[in-house]
């Protein structure tokens, strides 16, 4: 049977089907039908319906719709019952009737209504009759004032009050008020309506025994449609406007070979009402497709829209300028992981490329994250705190693969995977979508080069970290000329203080020492305390950041190394490299036991050579190593370099920052304001300066004593301050 093109007027008329004359006298919502939903309130109801109704006012104001095909049976009675189409139908019809009663048309033009109506409760049924009876005034008769159109119907004497809780009627008072709010300024309504501006495609089925148990498997009664069924709607209705035959394409992969894709990742949670649905995923990776889309259009996806109507209104409605291009997007990233050469799913080919750990051929990004990115995805792409724009960069490079796996050699796309997640590890600030900086489109297209290719493109600007950028071309060159470096070079990129980012140790510095890989995964399994000495005995490895008065130092933590061994701002870091380069350079393999002696042995020279300088304290004295953020301050520190305070916070001073040579000497009459600079003892304190203690009085902070401390001639303290402050204190406020 042919389906022809019909307006809510027109279906009531008399039309041809397979040469036959076609009457309907009435179309009926059944028992077993479920009720109106588009005018529940809810979130998801409410945007479903803004955008429906939005459709419709844009077919009467600018450029008319065909909506989708209404599917009904039509019995001997020449009533048709919908097997599909209830809801629009409903809409249509509460919308005519509107039309009508606001230009106040005679009842011999919208009587047809008449034919409209529901038997799920009797309810319903007597509403729409009266409704169709009844003329608004559309104010309120006693104030003259605007009221809203369902409280006014409410108010009338017809209307029982128990009405209010069918849930059909409840649902077409909520799409009435939500009609006029749209369509109160448009003129000439219901000459627009009957200028064809609204249609849709009529399937009369005949015959075919429309059974309680086909109704409840096509449409179950009570539940609405979800968003992605919506959805699945409207991008097919989009799309056969420009392509009949793609829109069929696309539909059948939907229903085919796309949902056996998703079925695998659906919620298995028998207690959650999506339970054994794909809908979720389907939507979030339809999220992620259009973001990627954006993204490769240079736009921002800042400010904009999350929902994913207006998503597909941007890219896949029939005014989208590339909607044919943004179909092929979305097949071809769908397509690809439908059937992976050489592996049976999505995930053993993913198990296949990441790990938790060093091993051959495989990357690791964030061994906190499922390794199953794809999955992770359809689970959490565009949640709060959910999918990072560092996973959506990565899932794209693999998907950039899986498009081209024909042209692009296994053996090279892991090599060149490694390349993308080294530049992404190390490029947090530049892969973030700013509407000030969105680099991410130029990131994109780095990646198109690096994966399909297997260079670095220089002509693309403002991409990924340039320090970053740098060490992959010098790597590059490496491998090129040693290919039998790999291994070595790998397996120190996958150590988890250095993330792909290996120039704390220098690209030509393993190129002479391969051992060095050995040497620093050793050293590193070590107490990081002992570590942290060690290093200061071999120099003074610390680096300024950019804020001028902070010091970056390693600790018990992993961010502090982090911190270190990543290019930044921060001054100093050729140097913090020189020391572990000659840290590195003195054993095979590091014990607990070997840095000891590394740091005792420093502290005995100084000790020997009456040499006191700030790394002698730090090794010296646990309370002068940050423990928790490595971070130092002393915005003084090329003039007084003894002036450093401990932090306890990562980048700001607070109430638990202490003088460290204080602290030492008494932590319990240290202050509890002023930052911990003072040590108070009765009525006076002592205050640290660069090359003496000053005893103050409390009262009025004049100075009563001091304690000068030698030092040479190149302002290092000949005799250990520390030792000195005890003695006087001792001397002075102990003893008496």
């Amino acid at each position: 049977m042919a389906a022809t093109l019909h307006t809510f007027m027109e279906i009531f008329q008399p039309f041809e089907e397979d040469q036959k004359t076609v009457t309907l006298d009435s179309i009926v919502i059944p028992i077993i039908q479920r009720d109106y939903a588009q005018g529940r309130k809810g979130t998801d109801v409410t945007r479903i319906r803004e955008r429906f109704l939005e459709s419709l006012y844009k077919a009467v104001t600018e450029k008319p719709i065909t909506l989708d095909f209404v599917y009904g049976d039509i019995d001997e009675t020449r009533k048709m019952v919908p097997l599909d189409g209830q809801q629009r139908l409903t809409t249509l019809f509460l919308l005519h009737w509107y039309a009508a009663k606001k230009a106040n048309v005679p009842e011999a033009e919208y009587g047809f209504l008449y034919k409209f109506s529901y038997d799920t409760r009797y309810s319903a049924r007597n509403f729409c009759h009266d409704l169709v009876g009844y003329q608004p005034m559309f104010k309120d008769v006693s104030t003259s004032k605007e009221i809203a159109l369902s409280s006014e119907i409410i108010n009338q004497v017809w209307f029982p009050l128990d009405w209010k809780n069918d849930p059909t009627i409840s649902s077409m008072l909520v799409m009435l008020d939500a009609i006029d709010n749209k369509f109160k300024n448009v003129p000439e309504l219901w000459n627009r309506l009957k200028e064809r501006c609204i249609t849709f495609y009529f399937l009369p089925i005949k015959d075919m025994g429309l059974t309680d148990g086909l109704y409840i498997t096509m449409n179950s009664r009570g539940k609405p449609l979800t968003m992605f069924e919506h959805l699945k709607a409207e991008l097919e209705r989009s799309i056969r406007y420009v392509d009949e035959q793609l829109a069929k394409t696309i539909i059948r992969k939907i229903d085919g070979v796309w949902t056996d894709l998703f079925w695998v990742y659906r919620n298995r949670d028998e207690n959650s009402s999506d339970s054994n649905i794909i809908d979720v995923a389907f939507l979030r990776y339809f999220k992620f497709i259009c973001d990627i889309i954006s993204y490769q259009h240079g736009e921002s996806r800042v400010g904009t829209s999350d929902d994913v109507f207006d998503l597909l209104e941007k890219h896949f409605s029939s005014e989208a300028q590339k909607i044919r291009e943004n179909v092929d997007t979305m097949e071809r990233f769908l397509d690809c992981w439908c059937d992976i050469k050489g592996y049976d799913s999505p995930t053993s080919f993913l198990d296949s490329i990441m790990g938790q750990h060093h091993e051959c051929g495989k990357i690791i990004f964030d061994t906190r994250s499922n390794l199953n990115i794809f999955e992770e995805c359809l689970r959490s792409y565009s949640e709060t705190n959910g999918f990072s724009q560092q996973r959506t960069v990565l899932l794209y490079a693999i998907i950039v693969y899986l498009q081209n796996i024909d042209e692009v050699e296994e053996s090279d796309f892991r090599r060149r995977i490694r390349i993308v997640n080294n530049l992404i590890q190390n490029s947090e600030d530049e892969v973030r979508d700013r509407t000030d900086r969105n680099r991410i489109p130029a990131i994109l297209k780095q990646i198109n080069s690096i994966i399909l290719s297997g260079d670095i493109d220089d002509s693309i600007p403002n991409n990924f970290n340039v320090n970053q950028l740098a060490e992959e071309r010098e790597k590059m060159d490496l491998l090129k000329d040693h290919p039998d470096m790999a291994d070595i070079l790998f397996e120190l990129e996958d150590h988890p203080l250095l993330k792909g980012q290996i120039s704390i140790v220098g690209v030509k510095n393993l190129l002479v020492h391969p051992e060095y890989t050995k040497r620093f995964t050793s050293l590193f399994s070590c107490d990081r305390n002992k570590v942290d000495c060690a290093m200061m005995a071999t120099g003074n490895y610390g680096q300024k950041e950019s804020t001028k008065d902070r010091y970056q130092y390693g600790s018990t933590l992993d961010s502090a190394w982090n911190a270190l061994f990543h290019k930044s701002s921060n001054e100093g870091f050729n140097k913090t490299s020189e020391i572990l380069v000659r840290l590195l350079a003195m054993h095979d393999e590091f014990s607990d036991e070997i840095l000891q002696e590394i740091a005792e042995r420093y502290l005995q020279e100084c000790e020997r050579d009456s040499r006191y300088s700030l790394r002698y304290y730090y090794i010296k004295y646990d309370a002068y190593r940050p423990q928790k953020y490595g971070k130092m301050y002393n915005p003084v520190a090329e003039t007084e370099p003894y002036m450093f305070l401990v932090m306890q916070t990562p980048t700001r001073l607070s109430q638990n920052t202490y003088m460290p040579f204080l602290k030492i000497v008494s932590d319990s009459h240290l202050s509890k304001d002023d930052m911990r600079r003072r040590l108070i003892y009765g009525d006076k304190h002592i205050i640290c300066e660069n090359s003496s203690y000053s005893i103050r009085s409390n009262e009025d902070d004049t100075e009563v004593d001091k304690i000068h401390i030698p030092q040479n001639d190149e302002g290092i303290d000949t005799e250990n301050r520390v030792e000195l402050l005890e003695k006087y204190v001792k001397e002075n406020f102990l003893e008496n």
